[in-house]
């Protein structure tokens, strides 16, 4: 795993599936870097980082983790609110275990396809339809994730060369590619909106 840069937090990521949903959920208005550093802060700040230990927690206690120096994200407490949220879900719909979202069989008893588990993501607190497909896609290139059609739930990001989301990030290499990127396309959304204005 290369998403915080941190060693330390990388090997959390690496390990813990609630980890790494809480980095995803974390990833926005902040560095990819900082939002995937969060989880190795707070399972550090509080005495246990489990889905069950969090949702069961004073809102306070998490909120005071989160503000701790240096800060888990520029916006502790709506954060807070978020992350406590995902974990209460974990919870009641998945047995406290995230990566049941993604290996749970459906209600029918099949083995839940790519289609299934962007439509668990997306009903989760904080996971809009672009986070939740970038997640599909990071499950299917770095978890082992083979879920029927995990390629096409992922859209845009599902290919190997798509470089254009976390998904992608496995180096110092393939971080400054999809920076790139990301830029590029920055770019060409501002000249189209530029050019339909004149």
């Amino acid at each position: 795993m290369y998403l915080s840069t941190d060693p330390q937090a990388d090997e959390l990521l690496t390990h813990d599936r609630f980890a790494l949903m809480v980095g995803m959920l974390l990833d926005q208005q902040v560095t990819m870097e900082s939002a995937f550093a969060g989880p190795q802060k707070l399972s550090e700040r509080l005495d246990e980082f489990t889905p069950e230990a969090v949702a069961a927690l004073d809102p306070d206690a998490l909120l005071e983790a989160f503000k701790e120096k240096p800060a888990v994200h520029r916006y502790p407490g709506s954060m807070a609110t978020r992350v406590q949220a995902l974990a209460q879900t974990l919870v009641d719909d998945y047995d406290g275990v995230a990566e049941n979202l993604w290996t749970a069989p459906t209600k029918d008893g099949s083995a839940p396809t790519g289609k299934d588990i962007l439509r668990r993501l997306k009903a989760l607190p904080g996971f809009g339809d672009q986070k939740s497909k970038i997640f599909v896609a990071l499950l299917g290139k770095q978890f082992g994730l083979t879920a029927d059609g995990w390629r096409e739930a992922a859209g845009d990001y599902g290919p190997d060369d798509a470089f254009r989301s976390i998904a992608d990030v496995r180096d110092e290499d393939s971080l400054f590619r999809v920076r790139e990127n990301k830029k590029a396309m920055k770019a060409a959304a501002k000249a189209a909106k530029d050019a339909k204005k004149s």
